[in-house]
């Protein structure tokens, strides 16, 4: 794979991260280990992995919330 292509599968899962981080941001859910996946990098995937890594409970019962409610789903668990 020529250093381009490295290049640009790179970027497209970076820029994938920027708009994952803002759009969460946008709805008062921050992800703090969110990152591109460094051991696919490596790999022979075509695009390396999304890590969304880990977070506090409360976190994740935010984004829980936002995404039912996106889903329009009001139905608490």
């Amino acid at each position: 794979m020529t250093e381009r292509a490295v290049g640009e599968r790179i970027g497209s899962t970076e820029e994938a991260v920027e708009r994952l981080r803002d759009a969460l941001r946008g709805v008062g859910v921050v992800l703090p280990s969110l990152r591109v996946d460094p051991v696919t990098l490596a790999g022979a995937q075509p695009f390396p992995l999304v890590d969304l890594g880990r977070c506090h409970p409360l976190v994740a019962a935010r984004l829980a919330g936002v995404l039912r409610e996106a889903a329009g789903d009001d139905r608490r668990p």
